[in-house]
This record gives C-alpha cells, structure tokens and sequence, in this order.
C-alpha cells in the first residue's frame, strides 16, 4: 500500500441510524470509485480491507459497514421483518449520495455482499457503471443444497459432528466448533490461521451476531435465517451493466451456485481462482486485485 494514498473515515446519517465508512483514496481522482459490500449479513469490512489496493492506481475505494454491525450502529432488538435486502439497498443509495457519487460509480460485493450487489443491479440504479461478484450464490436453496453435497465427500467424523449437533441445535459445542472450523478451513478461507482482517470480522461478528443469525443462521453451511429462499435467479436478466464474477476452485459457493449470474447476465466475465476457496482477495490477493482493477479500468 503507497503510504502516500490517504484514508478518511466518516459517518453517514441513515434515518435514525448512522453508516461508517472509509474513503481510500481520492474522490476527485477522475476516476470512478468503488463500493465495497462486505458479507455475512453482519460481518463487517475488515475481511475484504485488501481490496484497498484498488487506490494505488488513483481510484478511490469505500468501505462502509452494514448497519447492525461493525464501527456502524448496531440494532440487537430488531427482528426478521426489520433485516431485508431492501433496507441494505435502501443503505448504499444513502452512501452513495452521501459521498456526492451519483454521476458514476462501481461496486463489489463479495459473498452476501454480492448477493445484495445483484439485488441493487436488477434495480438498475443511476449512476452504476459496473457490478463485481464475489463468492456468491445466486439462491440460497442451491448453496444449501451444495453444501450438503460437499458434506458427503468429508471426513465421517466431520459429518457426524455437523450432522448431530445440527439436529439438537446446539451449535456451541465443542465438538462442532470444531467440525465447523474444519469446514472454514477448506472452503471458506485456506489460508490458516487466518490473517488478521479475517479474524477481526469473525470476532466482531461474535459478538453481536444479530444480522447474522436473523438472516442467515449459526454458520456458512447451515442456513435457517430469513434468506433461506432467497433466489435472485428470475431477476438476473435486469443487469444492464458490465459484470465480473469470481469465484474460488474450493469454494463454498460452488461452480453450481455461481452459474446462473454468468447464463443470465448478459455479457458478464467468470473468473475462477484455481488456488482459493471463498476469499480470493486473500488467498491469491495480487491475482485478485489485478483482475478486478483490470476489469474496471476497462469500464470506466
């Protein structure tokens, strides 16, 4: 990172609540700048900070945490009907012209973070010049079913831990957090211990994992929230700019989840990276960077 590149931090009034974020970078570049959605729901920007390398080469790049998580105001007493795409829609619209970045701008979101980036695409906002997307299924029924697949092929003592305590609902044994770390280690991010950016989000996320939990449930692999039937598949068709995808060769999003953004955006680039799982921007970090500052330079 060029010491020279400048961050700031600010927070944007969100109706009652407020959105932290960080500026990399100039806004006044010249160039367009990028909106990075992180995932989970609720697990904050640390994880994906790499991809601030995208200023060295003048862009700016904005990071902001999701309300209810993060540096951003938290909300543990809301409920289900409160925790919506639409209202994380509803939040980068506010960012956006928050920062005065109407006239044009890129995003990336990496898994959930993608799943919302296709959300706000098929709304086809003013102002988007190009969509990334990151490790992300396109249902959450697939990516359920994908990763019961996966299952199949692990360690029987794996299986059994994920599936018995599963079963019982107590997630907090030992014994499948184990198993759990197991799985992480091999399709959600090979590179163990985790760096430290990874491990700030997970532990953040620890301890309040409302956005979470609400939406998706006690882990990666295990959705019960109230995402479990979304399917932004019959959508797709809506996004009307240019699209990367990316995924990683042992992903957790699997080739399976990932194919209906390539068959149903028109135009849109796939990516696999053959040495990662769910985070390429940290398992093959320069590879990443160099290919989505490729691909948005292109469509500046």
């Amino acid at each position: 990172m060029n010491l020279a590149t400048k961050m700031v931090e600010g927070r944007a009034p969100f109706g009652p609540y407020e959105t932290w974020y960080r500026v990399t970078g100039d806004l006044k570049s010249g160039k367009a700048p990028i909106f990075l959605l992180h995932g989970g729901p609720g697990v904050a920007h640390n994880y994906i900070d790499s991809y601030k390398l995208l200023a060295e080469d003048g862009r700016a790049v904005i990071h902001y945490d999701q309300i209810g998580c993060g540096l951003s105001t938290h909300l543990p007493d809301k409920t289900g009907a409160f925790w919506t795409p639409q209202l994380f829609v509803d939040e980068l619209e506010n960012l956006i012209d928050h920062l005065g970045q109407r006239a044009g701008f890129h995003v990336l979101g990496q898994s959930w973070g993608g799943m919302l980036g296709a959300e706000y695409g098929v709304r086809r906002p003013q102002g988007l010049k190009s969509l990334t997307i990151a490790n992300s299924p396109a249902s959450l029924a697939t990516w359920s079913r994908e990763a019961m697949r996966q299952r199949k092929d692990m360690p029987q003592d794996i299986q059994d831990a994920l599936n018995t305590h599963e079963a019982s609902g107590d997630y907090d044994d030992p014994a499948y957090k184990a198993a759990t770390d197991w799985v992480y280690a091999r399709h959600v991010c090979r590179v163990v211990p985790n760096p430290p950016e990874v491990a700030a989000s997970f532990a953040q996320m620890a301890l309040d994992p409302t956005v979470y939990h609400t939406m998706n449930g006690p882990n990666e692999f295990f959705v019960v929230g109230t995402l479990k039937n979304w399917d932004i598949t019959p959508e797709l068709h809506k996004i009307n700019v240019p699209t990367l995808i990316i995924s990683g060769r042992h992903d957790e999003a699997t080739p399976t989840c990932v194919q209906p953004y390539k068959d149903h955006i028109k135009g849109s680039k796939w990516v696999i990276f053959e040495d990662s799982s769910h985070m390429p921007h940290v398992e093959e970090k320069a590879l990443c960077m160099a290919t989505v500052g490729a691909f948005l330079d292109e469509n500046d």
